[in-house]
């Protein structure tokens, strides 16, 4: 018979959001009169604005006509909206042809692994994004875990002793590392002389960053790099991952890109691009022709102010929640909340605590549901995520709950 890919054998627990939904659904079974509010999952909440849900909506319409009907475009991306995002969020540094459109963030993270093979050397931050270490497990990048992690994957600690900035020189060299800032789920965004460090050290040692900037719409601090290669060098060793899913709430619509320039080579002097080229047109079809009417449309000058004011209900979310956990209810119990205001989500430590203990007593006192930071890697232990996608009605109604929390 057939063997098991070893991968989904060596992956060591169930993924951390569906155990999240699991324990939420099994309180509201035993609980059927509570009113859960989640304050967990990053999933958008607002609906999509008006200036780009119509150019969807014509579009689609236009697929019923002769003359709108379109069929396959190119697995790429198409070519106006791959200009688009290289003249709008990268001028002069990146080219059209440099940017491939995809179905999200999450799915270009998890494809492009299948561009270093197993034999690769992994490093990420701690806590991350669970998919970076997932899907390395399950391309055999990550190799078995040993009780304390995967033997593949450095883990770097970003705590609170070290501003959440990892210490590079555990780094190997020829090692791909993966960096996300605005993080998930600590929410630092990381500065400008840090990025530089990070850049520096990956072409002085032979890496290559897979740089998640998903979240680099919330950036208020204008001194805060939204893209990577913002950074001297960064050309040389960075592929930047992007999604609309937060810009413009896009979470079920699905559109992302990446961008992987012409500069960065594998070890034989093969363009990394030549082969993300080959991945994107055999291994996917492209993203949809009406969501990328959608794209093109959050570009444009009605669209960019859209997604700016979608953006900043979402940050005022994040400034009332905290607001209430740097209250007296959570400062007197040694509760230390990180939160720089460039990010969707806050870092909340309960000292003493375990974070799934500390999810499942708000759950039940609250009825509230977060992220326990456990679930984000060994670092994560002590902390939870809130995170700001939600109603303003129903945020405002979580802070009434939070609170009064005793504990």
């Amino acid at each position: 018979m057939i063997e098991r890919n070893e991968g989904f054998a060596n992956l060591t627990a169930g993924y951390l959001f569906p155990e999240v939904a699991k324990r939420r659904r099994e309180y509201q079974a035993a609980h059927p009169e509570a009113k859960i509010i989640s304050l967990g999952i990053g999933n958008t909440t607002e609906p999509l604005t008006p200036h780009i849900m119509q150019a969807m909506v014509d579009y689609a319409k236009g697929l019923g006509t002769k003359e709108g009907y379109s069929g396959y475009g190119d697995e790429q991306g198409n070519t106006v909206l791959r200009s688009k995002i290289a003249e709008k969020l990268y001028p002069g540094m990146a080219s059209a042809d440099e940017v491939f459109i995809s179905d999200g963030a999450k799915c270009d993270i998890a494809r492009i692994q299948t561009l270093f093979g197993s034999k690769t050397k992994i490093a990420v931050q701690d806590p991350a994004y669970p998919v970076y270490v997932d899907g390395s497990v399950i391309t055999g990048a990550a190799g078995k875990n040993d009780g304390n992690g995967y033997k593949g994957v450095t883990y770097l600690p970003c705590t609170e002793e070290n501003g959440f900035f990892p210490d590079l020189s555990k780094i190997g060299k020829d090692t791909l590392i993966y960096f996300c800032s605005p993080n998930n789920p600590t929410g630092v965004a990381s500065t400008r002389d840090q990025l530089k460090k990070l850049v520096d050290f990956a072409n002085d040692n032979g890496c290559i960053i897979i740089y998640d900037s998903a979240y680099y719409a919330f950036i208020r601090d204008n001194s805060i790099p939204k893209t990577i290669y913002e950074i001297e060098g960064a050309r040389k060793c960075a592929i930047e991952i992007n999604s609309f899913s937060k810009l413009a709430g896009f979470t079920g619509v699905r559109l992302g890109w990446s961008v992987v320039p012409a500069d960065i080579k594998f070890a034989d002097g093969t363009p990394v691009k030549q082969d993300w080229n080959r991945v994107a047109t055999t291994l996917f079809n492209g993203a949809s022709n009406i969501v990328q009417a959608g794209g093109l449309a959050c570009l444009d000058d009605e669209g960019m102010k859209e997604t700016k004011e979608l953006v900043d209900y979402y940050l005022e979310n994040a400034r009332l929640m905290e607001k209430t956990l740097k209250g007296e209810n959570f400062a007197s119990r040694n509760v230390k909340v990180f939160y720089t205001g460039d990010s969707p989500y806050l870092w909340v430590k309960f000292t003493g605590w375990k974070s799934w203990d500390i999810f499942d007593l708000i759950l039940d006192k609250c009825n509230v549901v977060t992220t326990p930071g456990s679930g984000f890697g060994p670092a994560g232990e002590s902390y939870l995520r809130f995170s700001c996608f939600g109603h303003r009605a129903d945020v405002e109604e979580a802070c009434n709950r939070l609170s009064k929390l005793e504990f």
